[in-house]
């Protein structure tokens, strides 16, 4: 009961903050990032051929959680979500290749190289099996290591993640709130990383990777088996709803859920709802 009633009291302090900084609708916001809490473990482990960074909250928790962050950004992006999850969950973020303050090399950026720095870094943690949430890039690094491993991994939520470049829309996005989100992972890029001056180069990776991936295909998102939730926010803008449909009805058991006033931002926008999406799928019984 107690621990009830303290994570009920930080989803109200959670949500506070973040409507404290959304006069406009949530799905035009882009928040600012709070700070991280402090972690249990954190350091650069040796993955490949990089040197990533990863850091673990409540360490002696059980049900271990994986927070794979987007494109451009860092796992501090998982920053309102880490003290909520951390509650009841032992949860590992990490930094992909080239993001924050894990390092890059000249071998050309994937998502299936990615999903092995994350099977490597399991290894290394000694973490044998894993339920993974995964934002964008990480909703697709996860798809694919329910694919490949799984074994590895015990259940998965996906937000805002497209399986192939034809879920992209057609239309520009709104250029003004582009803008501001280069800002903003451009100044988490410098703060973060070994080298604050390559975010050009970052960019040119990942620009040839998602010229031709994502590229999964649909009998392989069949295999799937881990209880599996497609999340997307109302005023998605990168990709079509009908791509999350689609997704979802490949993945057998797979439920679709619509998180309403967000957009591809939905866990900063709006992260207490965005968090009892997370829990619903970590809590059921399979």
């Amino acid at each position: 009961m107690k621990q009830a009633v303290m994570i009920l009291i930080a989803l109200l302090i959670v949500g506070r903050y973040a409507a404290s900084q959304s006069p406009a609708p949530l799905w035009k916001t882009l928040p600012d990032i709070p700070p991280m809490p402090k972690a249990d473990e954190s350091g650069l482990a040796s993955i490949n051929d990089i040197r990533m960074y990863y850091a673990i909250f409540n360490k002696e928790g059980k049900d271990p959680v994986l927070l794979l962050h987007g494109g451009m950004v860092s796992s501090d992006y998982w920053s309102f979500e880490v003290p909520l999850l951390s509650k009841t969950h032992k949860v590992i973020i990490a930094d992909s290749r080239g993001h924050g303050r894990s390092t890059l090399t000249n071998r050309p950026l994937g998502y299936n190289l990615m999903a092995s720095d994350i099977v490597q870094l399991m290894d290394t943690l000694q973490i044998k099996k894993a339920s993974i949430v995964g934002w964008s890039d990480g909703g697709i690094i996860g798809l694919i290591l329910a694919i490949q491993v799984p074994e590895r991994v015990n259940k998965l939520f996906t937000f805002g993640a497209n399986f192939n470049l034809s879920g992209y829309k057609s239309e520009p996005p709104d250029t003004a709130m582009a803008a501001r989100f280069m800002a903003q992972v451009q100044a988490n890029y410098r703060r973060l990383s070994p080298t604050p001056d390559n975010f050009s180069g970052l960019m040119k990776a990942l620009g040839k990777m998602y010229s031709m991936e994502p590229d999964l295909k649909p009998e392989e998102i069949k295999t799937i088996k881990a209880p599996t939730v497609i999340a997307f926010g109302e005023y998605e803008q990168f990709i079509k709803r009908e791509h999350f449909q689609a997704l979802a009805q490949l993945i057998p058991g797979a439920r679709l859920i619509m998180i309403p006033n967000v957009s591809h931002g939905g866990p900063l926008q709006d992260p207490v709802h965005f968090h009892m999406a997370v829990k619903k799928l970590l809590d059921a019984n399979y």
